[in-house]
């Protein structure tokens, strides 16, 4: 009788409430792949920021090391990395020089 004056009938309630849990539970299904997606871009996003802030460290105590390296002493002599370069420009020397005289 509901049937005939425009309203469902039972077996058609029943069919439109299961058509409608489907929908919602993959409309739920899209929203936690949604969030999962979201998760694991955030997560990408922050190992890049971390690894981008260590990559910036790193390059900023080197280059205080290596500027470390070429100042003066206190005493104001010569500095380490200008030492280590002239005594490596002398051995050089020295083995070319050895090279002519004893390849002679």
């Amino acid at each position: 009788m509901a049937a005939e004056n425009g309203g469902l009938s039972d077996d058609e309630r029943r069919e439109l409430e299961e058509l409608r849990a489907e929908k919602a539970r993959r409309d739920q299904a899209r929203e936690v792949q949604r969030e999962r997606a979201e998760l694991q871009r955030l997560k990408a996003e922050q190992e890049r920021t971390r690894a981008e802030a260590e990559r910036d460290r790193r390059t900023r105590e080197l280059r205080e090391r290596n500027a470390k390296l070429m100042e003066p002493d206190d005493d104001l002599r010569m500095p380490t990395g200008q030492k280590v370069v002239l005594l490596a420009l002398a051995a050089i020397a020295v083995a070319i020089v050895l090279v002519m005289t004893l390849g002679h």
